[in-house]
């Protein structure tokens, strides 16, 4: 991932959420609800990356541990 931008990385990072989410059957509701949010508010944006709205370390680390993945899955480039 040599010269990538950042903006790209947050997209990368938003879709394979998105991705690994609904692998495993949960809503957006469902994921933010399990994060401590009340509202979709938080993952619907930083999935789609909307208006620079992304996910942070402390959210990757929740996300990553509620899927059951490792955190290193959200970082892999686009196939």
């Amino acid at each position: 991932m040599q010269n990538l931008s950042t903006d790209v990385l947050y997209q990368i990072i938003g879709k394979n959420v998105a991705k690994i989410r609904k692998e495993k059957g949960l809503s957006q509701l469902d994921l933010s609800l399990q994060m401590g949010y009340k509202s979709v508010s938080i993952v619907s944006g930083a999935e789609i990356y909307y208006n620079g709205k992304h996910f942070n370390l402390e959210h990757l680390l929740k996300i990553s541990q509620i899927l059951d993945v490792n955190i290193c899955d959200f970082f892999e480039p686009w196939k």
